[in-house]
């Protein structure tokens, strides 16, 4: 026997793997595990039970174990299934997974596991826990000063204390107005990274090891002293052996690893967050921490940096009065990124300016002409023009530096981005609400009345004569649309974020200078091209192109439709099910009917098993027909509860 229970366990590991594929319930392999080993326990139990009332213990004892394992593996199979998180089955891990390094992994799992438990204490502590669905509302936190003290407040204090990629993910939130309150948002802007430069032989190590050669080969001159230092990276000033001066950026050593592990914890704590809070169901805080986890991925791979460059400055026209740097790609890497130094200093340096002697306005209008350029032309542009990102050549040029951040808009939305600069400009309500509803995504009824009414209020109050408008204007905008339940997407924020960025480099590089007005001017140009009779009749000419097949085709068309209306062989097709939640709606009911049938065949089938008489003996006066059949009335009783419980759950009780 015992040779027989041993050597079935490999085989029925197999069966697990086999059943999993026969039933399509492809888990991970400790899950496949687990059901075999439960199956084969269950069998080898079973096996044992029969031959102990039978007089010759081992006659059948492998088939049966073989037999019974086999059926109670795929049963297993199935429950554990059932016993998975709604929705689980359909994010199943597929096929085989392999583990090469099992013990680095269950190390960084653990490491993992530890900094979501600080970043949970860190929450309850600063009384946080029932915002975030980690504590039950009403209960206390354990919390004294620090609880009273404003939620903001305690906000920032909170993402200062986990440090890390959460400092950086405040500092995005305050520029959200469009998810975060205006005291939330000034509260968070208030957060600064407290990052101490790295050590110089650690930097040089990681520099050497990407180039595969010593520094003191590749650079003539190297400065240790970096120019500017983030969580991130650092950069530093360096002269290549050719004399040309350039910016060597630098990733700090082991923060890709703490990066990742801060991500996977925020995305672990977003989907904890939208299904315990109604909040976080409504934001959709997990696409939210999807976003910014894609974003500072990106940021950990410097070529996706050097790619954005040669993207703007492709896009950009020979002789453009703003200038973006080049990028030495025979040096740069992952990790370390070179770029050409400007000879300049950044547009909030005013002695600097003062003594170029250039036209501050001028300058300003080139720099808004540019940024708007790439974004409603080029359809990629500088996502974060903060001043310290914009620098004044000695020239008289502009430059555009770190491009870290840099956003795309496709052609649909860029369209409709023209049109509502367009519908701003010329004070036009049902423009405004088009232009944004063409792109954004309305949850729940809307009322367009009552939306061109607060669109209009929005106009007036902020484009009525003798009002001052400023880029801001758009964070109004933002929380409006929120307020009627429209999303509009990430590209949209982003590109009215990088406006309000844009309007305060411009002010610090020509004080005075309106931006907004600026803007309404470019637009009133573009109204204008749009409108020339040339133009009108290009348009007019493409749009009769493109629907001339479809006039060729008319005349049959209505021919056809006579012609069977009067046979009376007209028709009308509906297409049915032709949208996500008709098909959701049907398959969740399927489902429960199926569920609830087998629940009632298994039910009188166990029943049928219990009044049968005789059979193997298995326990005592029960026979094996009498096990199964309480087996089979106990999942019988299961799948019915569970009908019954998911109707519960619709409201229809």
């Amino acid at each position: 026997m015992g040779a027989v229970i041993a050597l079935s366990l490999p085989g029925i590991l197999v069966v697990a793997f086999l059943a999993a594929r026969l039933l399509d319930a492809r888990r991970s392999v400790g899950v496949t595990v687990l059901s075999g080993v439960v199956g084969w326990a269950a069998g080898v139990g079973l096996s044992l039970a029969i031959a102990q009332n039978h007089v010759h213990r081992n006659a059948g004892f492998g088939r049966n174990v073989w037999v019974f394992s086999i059926v109670f593996t795929m049963s297993a199979t199935v429950w554990l299934e059932l016993l998975a998180r709604p929705g689980a089955i359909a994010r199943a891990q597929g096929g085989l997974a392999s583990i090469p390094r099992p013990l680095r992994s269950l190390q960084r799992r653990g490491r993992r596991v530890s900094r979501y438990a600080q970043i949970t204490r860190i929450a309850v502590r600063h009384g946080l826990g029932p915002s975030i669905g980690l504590v039950p509302r009403g209960r206390d936190d354990g919390v004294d000063g620090e609880g009273r003290l404003p939620a903001p407040v305690r906000l920032r204090r909170a993402l200062e204390d986990c440090g890390g990629m959460f400092v950086k993910l405040g500092q995005i939130l305050s520029t959200r107005s469009d998810l975060v309150p205006p005291a939330y948002a000034a509260e968070l802007a208030r957060l600064q990274d407290h990052v101490v430069p790295e050590d110089p032989a650690a930097m040089r190590a990681l520099i050497e090891e990407e180039l595969g050669v010593p520094v003191d080969d590749v650079f003539a001159d190297f400065d240790w002293e970096p120019v500017a230092a983030a969580s991130i990276g650092q950069a530093y000033r360096a002269c290549l052996r050719t004399g040309e001066p350039v910016i060597v950026k630098v990733q700090r050593p082991g923060v890709a690893e703490s990066v990742r592990r801060d991500l996977e914890v925020l995305e672990e704590l977003a989907r904890a967050v939208e299904a315990r809070t109604a909040w976080g169901a409504e934001y959709g805080v997990v696409d939210l921490a999807g976003e910014f986890a894609g974003r500072l991925r990106e940021e950990l791979d410097f070529t996706v940096e050097a790619r954005n460059a040669r993207e703007l400055a492709n896009a950009a026209a020979d002789g453009s009065p703003v200038r973006i740097p080049a990028v030495h790609d025979e040096l740069s890497s992952p990790r370390v990124l070179v770029l050409e130094q400007f000879d300049g200093a950044s547009v909030r340096d005013r002695r600097w300016a003062d003594s170029l002697h250039v036209d501050r306005d001028a300058l300003a209008d080139t720099l808004l002409r540019c940024a708007l350029q790439q974004m409603l032309v080029d359809g990629v542009y500088h996502a974060d023009p903060h001043p310290g990102n914009v620098m004044l050549l000695r020239d008289g040029r502009l430059g555009l530096i770190d491009f870290g951040a840099v956003a795309r808009i496709d052609p649909l939305q860029q369209a409709s981005l023209r049109d509502l600069m367009s519908a701003v400009a010329r004070r036009d309500t049902e423009q405004l609400r088009a232009a944004v509803l063409s792109i954004a995504t309305v949850r729940g009824r809307l009322d367009e009345d009552q939306l061109d009414r607060a669109l209009a209020r929005f106009m007036a109050r902020h484009l009525a004569a003798g009002t001052s408008p400023d880029a801001a204007m758009f964070n109004d905008l933002l929380a409006l649309l929120v307020s009627f339940r429209i999303r509009v997407p990430v590209e949209l924020s982003t590109f009215f974020r990088a406006l309000v960025t844009l309007d305060g480099t411009l002010t610090t590089l020509a004080p005075g200078y309106v931006a907004l007005d600026a803007v309404q001017r470019v637009a009133a140009e573009w109204v204008k091209d749009r409108m020339s009779v040339a133009t009108v009749e290009d348009a007019a000419r493409d749009e009769l192109l493109r629907a001339l097949p479809t006039l060729r085709r008319l005349p049959r068309h209505v021919d056809r439709l006579a012609t069977l209306a009067t046979r009376g062989d007209l028709r009308l097709r509906v297409a049915w099910m032709s949208e996500p939640d008709d098909v959701l709606t049907v398959t969740r009911l399927l489902n429960r009917v199926v569920l609830a049938f087998l629940g009632g065949v298994v039910g009188i089938l166990s029943a049928m098993l219990l009044g049968t008489r005789g059979g193997p003996p298995f326990a005592g006066t029960t026979s094996l027909f009498q096990f199964f059949g309480y087996f089979g009335l106990f999942c019988a009783t299961v799948l019915t509860l569970r009908v019954i419980v998911a109707v519960l759950h619709d409201g229809l009780n």
